[in-house]
């Protein structure tokens, strides 16, 4: 099943630099996800100012309960980024979902 999973980064002073921390790590991982076909596309959200301050994830997992698994080991979880989490079901389009 295919889901959007946004992720809201904290508001606090730090959160960019945590962002910034846990980055390379969410870089690896998001890299082998796209390998596996699991994640689909992915962006960052711009604050007024141009910088980071969240995500939105199209991803593809069997179960939600495997999804809930990435999410424990994902580093902008594992590193206190992302603040809020929104999980939505949905349906990629032919020319976009994995072949």
């Amino acid at each position: 099943m295919q889901y959007i999973v946004i992720g809201r980064d904290g508001k606090d002073e730090r959160a960019l630099e945590r962002r910034m921390a846990a980055r390379s790590a969410h870089i690896e991982l998001t890299e082998k996800l796209v390998v596996e076909g699991k994640q689909l596309f992915a962006v960052a959200i711009l604050n007024e100012e141009g910088k980071m301050c969240g995500s939105i994830i199209i991803v593809d997992y069997p179960t939600r309960e495997e999804l809930d698994a990435w999410l424990r080991v994902e580093p902008y979880v594992t590193g206190n980024v992302w603040e809020q989490i929104e999980i939505t079901p949905c349906k990629v389009g032919p020319s976009f979902a994995k072949k």
